[in-house]
């Protein structure tokens, strides 16, 4: 797919105007013409720059993300996790929730969108998320061979869901911390 050129500040307009309309209509309503009305651009650009509103979306959430998880190197695993979610304010947290939340239902219809959260969002979270794992590793503060250490994705995934299941809030940084620190280290023996 040939891509033009857009300035950054035109894509992050582009990219905002997606998250917008998601939170506000969600996946399954949310249509290419839409996009094109509020970026005040034309679908025909939309496609040629991006091909498909999952590629679109999932390069808007990707867009979204603050840091690369892989950069984060506190020189010991806690501080690690903390540097992780102290990322993102509880504001943007709670909206990237609810965002997320909506996406996982779209997800289970639609093959392409979970194709490209993916490759896009998925993927590249859970090699920087292997990175300092590697890094605690390598420093001796996690043993190679703890059984824990396949499931921490799993284990933080789980976080998310099940606050908003069990106690109905969103997830904020004093929550994660707190299950960082009582749930995942111990986990993983530290």
């Amino acid at each position: 797919m040939a891509r033009t050129r857009l300035t950054p500040e035109r894509e992050s307009e582009l990219y905002g105007a997606v998250l917008d309309l998601l939170r506000e209509v969600g996946y399954d309503a949310l249509t290419m013409d839409a996009v094109a009305g509020r970026t005040h651009s034309s679908k025909a650009t939309l496609y040629r720059q991006w091909g498909s509103k999952p590629e679109l979306v999932a390069r808007a959430l990707r867009h979204n993300k603050p840091a690369d998880v892989a950069q984060i190197d506190t020189g010991s695993l806690r501080g690690d996790f903390h540097a992780m979610v102290s990322i993102a304010d509880d504001c943007q947290m709670e909206r990237d929730t609810a965002l997320m939340r909506g996406l996982v239902h779209a997800v289970h219809t639609n093959p392409d969108l979970h194709q490209a959260l993916r490759e896009l969002l998925i993927e590249p979270e859970l090699n920087g998320l292997s990175v300092f794992l590697r890094r605690a590793v390598d420093r001796g503060e996690i043993s190679a061979d703890q059984p824990a250490l396949k499931y921490v994705t799993h284990m933080l995934v789980g976080a998310f869901v099940a606050r908003q299941l069990v106690e109905d809030r969103s997830v904020d940084q004093a929550f994660l911390r707190d299950y960082l620190d009582a749930v995942v280290l111990p986990a993983l023996g530290v």
